[in-house]
C-alpha cells in the first residue's frame, strides 16, 4: 500500500486548492478593509487541520502547504509573504505527529491539541510575514512590532483552530471517517 493512497492525494488537492484560491480572492480584500492578518490564519489553520485528521500521514499538511503555495505564486505572484504559511504548514505538521495522529480524535484533548498546533504554527507565520516581508515603519506605526503582529495571527490561528476542530468533531459525530 502507498503512503499517501488516491484519497490522501485528492484531500491534499482539494484542500491546498481551497486554500489557494480564498487567500487569491477573498484574504486581500479583508486586508485592504481591516489590515489584520486573521482570515489568513484562519483558513490555513482550519484547512491544514481538515488535511491532518484525513490523512493522519507525516507530510500531508506539508505538501498541502506546498501546493498551496505554488497555487498562491500562479494566482499572486508578488504574494511572497506566503511563505511564512509555507513554514507554517511544516510546523503545524511536525506538531500533530509528535501530538499523535490517534488523540486528535479523542474529545475535549483532540481539539486542544488541534487549535495548540494552530496557535504555534500561524504565531511562527506571523514572525516569518512580520520579520522578513513587512515594512518595519508600518508595523511599529500600526501594531507596535513584529511580535504583536505574529501575535495577531497567533489569534487568527485560535480561531481557525476552533473552526476545524470544530469541523472535525462534527464529522466524527456524524459517522464520517477518513478511511
Amino acid at each position: 500500500m502507498p503512503y499517501l493512497g488516491s484519497r490522501e492525494i485528492s484531500a491534499i488537492a482539494l484542500f491546498a486548492a481551497l486554500w489557494g484560491v480564498l487567500n487569491w480572492m477573498v484574504a486581500p480584500i479583508f486586508w485592504r478593509l481591516t489590515h489584520l492578518p486573521i482570515l489568513c490564519d484562519m483558513l490555513a489553520s482550519s484547512l491544514l487541520i481538515l488535511t491532518v485528521w484525513w490523512t493522519r500521514r507525516l507530510g500531508a499538511a506539508t505538501l498541502m502547504g506546498l501546493v498551496a503555495t505554488l497555487l498562491n505564486f500562479i494566482l499572486r505572484p508578488g504574494a511572497l509573504h506566503f511563505l511564512g504559511f509555507t513554514a507554517a504548514s511544516v510546523v503545524f505538521d511536525v506538531a500533530t505527529y509528535i501530538a499523535g495522529y490517534d488523540n486528535l480524535s479523542r474529545r475535549g484533548l483532540g481539539s486542544a491539541l488541534l487549535v495548540a498546533a494552530s496557535i504555534i504554527s500561524t504565531f511562527i507565520a506571523g514572525l516569518i510575514i512580520g520579520s522578513l516581508f513587512m515594512n518595519p515603519i508600518f508595523l511599529s506605526k500600526r501594531y507596535g512590532g513584529v511580535l504583536f503582529f505574529a501575535l495577531l495571527h497567533a489569534a487568527g490561528g485560535v480561531i481557525g483552530g476552533l473552526l476545524g476542530a470544530a469541523i472535525v468533531a462534527g464529522a466524527e459525530a456524524r459517522g464520517v471517517t477518513p478511511k
